[in-house]
């Protein structure tokens, strides 16, 4: 364990960081005189700039503009499927980040800056929490205000235990039972292989994919979500059938079909 210093023998060429730890993390590593490329990641577009920032950095600029290809895509199958929704006929919709950090529960919305928001309202859903008062990263709310935004679908994420685990405890919380999206049988767990499909990292795709689907079931008839997952795993991942089915379907979670 050697922090941000390592020895100068181990330094790499260059370092990769997220474009919110430039400030506490970017600068230390510029300081060991390294090549520090920021990536945001939070919209298509910036993906796709970040995208052809490795791939000129990788010296594979072609592989790059496939992989950009690959989600323009079905970033404008999701738009055209959408495209001529009036706001009225979209669900309120409203995905809450779960954590259990030492104990306690909390509930979290994402600010209007985040690929999660994009996702709902991209993929034709409005962001129930949009008019809230958010901070620069994820917002706690309490039930009272879950209650009051009074959300068609809820989806829930989680990145320490299963999605799948949570939404079945709210479903048998009397709380969570009253709300309007629970009701109805809408209280979703948003999927997951290895890690949650909702964050900006290169499943985000799947995530909106899925979501678009699931928000507005009539709009993307047909549209089969495991023919989905073993394009994107062949295509971006070079994985064969025999490795999806080995290494991506067991660890599979949330609600997929």
């Amino acid at each position: 364990q050697t922090g941000v210093e390592p020895p100068a023998a181990t330094l790499p060429d260059a370092a990769i960081a997220r474009a919110t730890m430039a400030d506490k993390l970017g600068k230390r590593l510029e300081g060991l005189a390294l090549k520090v490329i920021y990536l945001d990641l939070e919209t298509p577009d910036k993906f796709k700039s970040d995208v052809a920032t490795l791939g000129k950095f990788f010296q594979d600029e072609a592989r790059a503009k496939q992989v950009a290809a690959f989600y323009q895509g079905r970033v404008d199958r999701i738009a055209q499927a959408v495209a001529d929704m009036k706001e009225d006929q979209k669900p309120r919709v409203l995905l809450l980040y779960y954590n259990d950090r030492d104990g306690q529960v909390a509930f979290n919305v994402a600010p209007m800056s985040y690929i999660q928001t994009f996702m709902v309202q991209a993929g034709g859903g409005r962001a129930a929490w949009k008019d809230a008062q958010l901070g620069q990263g994820w917002t706690k709310v309490n039930l009272e205000q879950i209650a009051a935004w009074d959300a068609d679908q809820i989806y829930i994420v989680a990145y320490t235990k299963s999605a799948g685990d949570v939404v079945k405890q709210l479903k048998a919380d009397p709380q969570w039972q009253a709300l309007r999206a629970a009701k109805q049988n809408k209280l979703y767990a948003f999927p997951a292989d290895y890690y949650s499909w909702d964050q900006a990292d290169s499943r985000w795709i799947l995530g909106f994919t899925w979501l678009a689907a699931k928000m507005n079931p009539d709009r993307f008839p047909g549209l089969d979500m495991e023919k989905e997952i073993k394009t994107f795993y062949s295509e971006l991942y070079q994985l064969d059938d025999a490795a999806y089915q080995k290494n991506i379907k067991p660890v599979l979670k949330g609600d997929l079909p």
